[in-house]
């Protein structure tokens, strides 16, 4: 069976736009990827709004997972131009080898549910990767970047 997986990024998107893309979809769960949930630029993401309001908006359920992040020394390493987006995507997924996600992530978990994160695009983000690496183990998994 088909495992449906979502990811979007808040960045670039007004209130309206991020909430209705989720509801139009019908994410059931959003799946916070992100390193630093708490941060005044996460606007209204931040971690203490974004559970009520999904809930309240469009009855999906919020969980934060940051196993699914990077870590703080390959984000920056990143930023500052001291590695390529190459050598990040390399270092990103020996990470997720190494946390041992598919112990604990599930298809049945993620079917329907939307990894959340900051980049307006998933071309250069964490979330794509992290979707490719389970469609990588489980095989039947699509990908539908909102």
């Amino acid at each position: 069976m088909e495992t449906v997986v979502f990811t979007i990024g808040f960045a670039q998107k007004s209130a309206r736009e991020f909430f209705t893309k989720l509801k139009e979809a019908g994410v059931r769960t959003v799946v916070d990827v992100r390193l630093n949930n708490v941060s005044q630029l996460a606007g209204f993401t931040k971690e203490q709004d974004l559970p009520y309001f999904l809930q309240e908006i469009a009855g999906i359920k919020y969980v934060h997972k940051p196993e699914l992040a990077p870590t703080k020394d390959i984000l920056d390493a990143y930023k500052k131009k001291h590695i390529d987006w190459a050598e990040y995507e390399r270092r990103f997924r020996q990470l997720l080898i190494e946390r041992r996600v598919n112990d604990v992530i599930t298809p049945r978990f993620l079917d329907k549910a939307c990894l959340l994160c900051s980049e307006p695009k998933p071309d250069k983000c964490h979330r794509r990767l992290t979707a490719e690496y389970f469609r990588e183990l489980w095989g039947d998994v699509k990908i539908v970047h909102l």
